[in-house]
């Protein structure tokens, strides 16, 4: 991803990547110009386009790594943990400092969607992947703990992270934490 056509990492790629993230991540993506990325990621007009032929190729890019590094992050705690119901609270306790962290805005996929109301857009099907990824995944803990309905568990597991995300933004961090918590053990131990 981050590679030029010589196969080595680019910096110029990588800080202009970064400097997305925290640019479109503090400030919403449709109140960024390129102009303003070009110049925090202080590279020229050329070296953007020669990375990404347009804004929305970077928006893709940005929410690709975001996508890959919440798929690390899923990874290593399905290697940490000694059980499904283990990796699924350790999501949960993840998702708690993630929403309790400073700077926290939300989830970057939502705040996207809702900056590309197109569902056929190309920023949104960078979502709409990674939602599906995040439900299968959620999905084959379920199934993994033995719950007798996994699809519905997994997709109301899914509901509850989505609403703490927008919760641990705009109310109590740490009581949206602990609701999440909560639920999410309803959920899941619960089969009705």
């Amino acid at each position: 991803m981050g590679t030029s056509t010589t196969g080595r990492r680019s910096a110029a790629r990588e800080r202009l990547l970064e400097t997305a993230r925290q640019v479109f991540y503090a400030r919403g993506i449709n109140g960024i110009s390129v102009d303003e990325v070009i110049a925090s990621a202080d590279v020229s007009r050329a070296t953007f386009y020669r990375h990404f032929p347009g804004k929305d190729d970077l928006v893709r890019a940005y929410l690709q790594e975001e996508d890959r590094s919440i798929r690390e992050r899923v990874d290593g705690a399905a290697k940490a943990a000694a059980n499904p119901s283990e990796v699924l609270h350790l999501l949960v306790l993840g998702l708690d400092e993630q929403i309790c962290g400073a700077g926290f805005r939300g989830c970057p996929f939502i705040n996207a969607a809702a900056e590309y109301p197109d569902p056929a857009h190309p920023v949104r099907e960078v979502v709409a992947e990674h939602r599906t990824w995040f439900i299968n995944a959620v999905t084959e803990l379920v199934t993994a703990i033995g719950h007798p309905n996994p699809e519905r568990a997994a997709r109301a597991v899914v509901m509850l992270r989505d609403g703490a995300m927008v919760g641990g933004y705009l109310d109590d961090p740490k009581a949206t934490g602990d609701s999440l918590a909560h639920a999410v053990d309803a959920v899941t131990r619960n089969p009705s």
